[in-house]
């Protein structure tokens, strides 16, 4: 994808604000409600039988799964695991691969034990992630060649790319507790998250359509995500209503830069502010009642802005029930009127 002026911080910090193609939307729209009650794998069942659901290595290798970039087979279980993706990272450890990670990009800040280097995901250097003697690289995107460079070193490399649904954060931690010898862990992981939402769901409710809410991914400009992005259906969960919805063009793949003018005409209920970390550029609630004309917004005159944390909110892997549990507990305050 191209960035655009303004842009690069906020794709920078969440790999998952791409624009989708409108197949790709059309398909994720309607596959998001199952996914969120169905941990089935896109791999097929030729691929889960290829594995076992002990997760011991004798039992699980060699392995062929689908990633992004196609059939991806592992010999052997990986001992030297290098991560280029954040998510990955957090998948990775929460499945118990955390000992077989040997490096991770200088992105990827939790959890704190992960051994944080200077690789980037988005301008991969081979030589130096050669230098890792890896027998598995995760990435999220295939940047400068990495698949086929890697692919001649004998290193195999799956592309995780950025959810569009929660099926699709579920089948990236399943595939990743298969490619390294955690299936188990991983499927327990994976029954944690459902378990952890639907109680949230349950207790905060799913029928909020007199809702409405903005979702600010950057200020001046002001960038948004919509219903059709990965954090719009999460919230979609609740049954909001997103202002940006309407403001959305096909060109905008889901992320459309707003006017201060139209966020204000909008007059949401809720603000969620995924811009409120100081390296996501340290908005605030105050900072936002404090912006011309923003007062007389229903969610600013009734305190219903919320800062989120910039991690959470835009990574789709093991925290994700997090996300979900921060947007029940603004719609939960949120006032009725």
């Amino acid at each position: 994808m191209t960035h655009r002026p303004g842009r690069r911080r906020i794709l920078h910090r969440a790999p998952f604000l791409r624009a989708l193609s409108a197949a790709t939307a059309a398909l994720a729209a309607t596959t998001f409600i199952a996914g969120c009650g169905s941990g089935k794998s896109s791999d097929g069942a030729s691929s889960r039988a290829s594995s076992s659901a002990s997760g011991s290595p004798a039992a699980s290798f060699p392995v062929t799964l689908r990633a992004a970039n196609g059939k991806v087979t592992i010999a052997a279980r990986p001992a030297h695991i290098v991560s280029l993706s954040p998510t990955a990272t957090e998948d990775l450890y929460a499945v118990g691969a955390g000992k077989q990670v040997v490096a991770v990009d200088a992105d990827s800040d939790y959890p704190a034990s992960a051994p944080v280097t200077s690789l980037s995901g988005l301008t991969p250097n081979i030589e130096a992630i050669a230098k890792y003697s890896p027998d598995l690289v995760v990435a999220s995107q295939d940047s400068g060649g990495l698949v086929d460079r890697l692919g001649k070193l004998g290193v195999p490399v799956m592309i995780e790319p950025a959810a569009a649904t929660i099926d699709d954060a579920y089948t990236q931690i399943d595939r990743i507790g298969r490619a390294t010898g955690h299936t188990a862990q991983a499927e327990h992981t994976v029954a944690g998250m459902k378990s952890r939402i639907a109680a949230t769901l349950k207790r905060a409710g799913s029928h909020h359509s007199g809702l409405s809410y903005y979702w600010e991914l950057g200020a001046s400009p002001y960038y948004s995500a919509t219903s059709s992005t990965f954090v719009g259906r999460v919230a979609s969960l609740f049954g909001l209503k997103n202002v940006a919805d309407k403001a959305d063009k096909a060109s905008d793949g889901g992320y459309p830069q707003l006017s201060q003018e139209y966020i204000v005409s909008a007059k949401p209920r809720l603000i969620f502010l995924g811009d409120s970390g100081k390296s996501d550029g340290g908005q605030s609630p105050a900072i936002v009642s404090a912006r011309p004309g923003w007062s007389g917004i229903p969610a600013v005159r009734s305190k219903a802005v919320i800062g989120l944390d910039g991690d959470v909110a835009s990574r789709w892997g093991p925290r994700l029930p997090q996300l979900v549990d921060a947007i029940a507990r603004a719609v939960e305050k949120a006032p009725s009127r």
